[in-house]
């Protein structure tokens, strides 16, 4: 049995841990790209800055573009990053009887990907870990924050080709993981997705990330993708999804709730389907972080997330850069809880 527990991302935060874009991959190779990554990323960062307090990691060649174009009130941590994906890379958050603990997971490139780099990345998580003044939890798990999902009241969503790629836990079953997710997330029900969208599992994506798909808004409230249009594979995806989870019950044996957040219309790029959602978006302190993509489902999106998190602003901004780059806006972002109940 475990002490500690993951809270729900609608819990109150003491702040939220980013990551500065560095890497070629993320920057991309002209100074065109490069300028799109760092004003999209700082985009996001001032938004959850208006909200609590916002912590950077920067690499030190970075410091002078981060400063120039984050807010003030923004703290910055220089440390070498591969990429800037911290959702994945930075610890877990949990709480428990002594207070705050970080679970530092296994990064290994998104199960060793031959395009990935990760020998500053597998180690960021412990920038967050000691600022934070966290009791560190180490896990023997290859796994990311993207990977997981819970409602903070020991129901999680996962997707069975991530915890069990065999590029991550070779050899590892069902029963072993849910076995250290409880260990060290507090974990009492592990809903199992089969699989994620159709572009996050062809090369550059993290072979089926769970917060891309669905995501708690409430305990037993799940928020789903629907692709709408049949002439993109994720329609056939999000009707096998919906039908299962409709099928689930939360950890207190409640049967889940289903709410459909619409694909948008767009359908594919210069590479293929894509997988534009806007499931991955972050709930900061009184407000929703929301993707937009310039389409005319924003506008039913944004009325879907704000009947789901009533009283908090959702503030939608452009994911386009980020999605081109293999995430979105839940992916750069991850959330420390705060020790107390307050919260206004």
């Amino acid at each position: 049995m475990t002490t500690w527990t993951m809270p729900a991302e609608t819990e109150p935060h003491d702040r939220t841990w980013m990551a500065w874009p560095s890497g070629s991959y993320t920057l991309g190779e002209t100074p065109a790209e490069a300028e799109d990554a760092r004003r999209t990323w700082a985009s996001v960062a001032n938004a959850v800055a208006e909200h609590e307090p916002l912590h950077m990691l920067v690499p030190p060649q970075e410091v002078g573009e981060a400063r120039r174009r984050l807010s003030s009130e923004a703290v910055l941590h220089e440390a070498p990053l591969d990429d800037a994906w911290y959702r994945d890379i930075g610890p877990t958050f949990v709480l428990g009887p002594k207070g705050l603990g970080a679970v530092n997971w296994v990064f290994n490139g998104w199960g060793a990907q031959d395009w990935a780099t990760w020998e500053y990345d597998a180690v960021a998580s412990l920038v967050a870990t000691e600022v934070s003044g966290a009791e560190r939890i180490d896990s023997p798990m290859v796994n990311e924050g993207g990977g997981i999902h819970t409602d903070g009241a020991g129901t999680f969503l996962v997707t069975e080709t991530v915890q069990l790629d065999p590029e991550r836990n070779p050899g590892w079953t069902r029963e072993r993981v849910e076995a250290e997710l409880a260990r060290t997330v507090g974990a009492r029900k592990v809903i199992w997705l089969p699989r994620g969208l159709t572009r996050d599992r062809e090369r550059f994506g993290t072979r089926g990330h769970v917060d891309i798909v669905a995501t708690f808004s409430a305990p037993g409230r799940v928020l789903l993708h629907e692709q709408r249009n049949e002439a993109h594979p994720d329609a056939a995806i999000s009707r096998e999804l919906a039908a299962l989870l409709l099928n689930e019950t939360d950890a207190e044996g409640k049967p889940l709730e289903v709410v459909t957040l619409p694909a948008p219309s767009h359908l594919r790029d210069s590479e293929g389907w894509v997988d534009h959602s806007y499931v991955n978006h972050y709930v900061a302190n009184g407000a929703v972080i929301a993707c937009a993509f310039d389409d005319p489902a924003d506008d039913e999106a944004r009325v879907v997330l704000a009947e789901a998190y009533p009283g908090r602003t959702v503030v939608q901004l452009d994911a386009r850069p980020l999605f081109a780059r293999g995430g979105g806006i839940h992916c750069i972002t991850q959330q420390q809880p705060a020790l107390t109940e307050d919260f206004s």
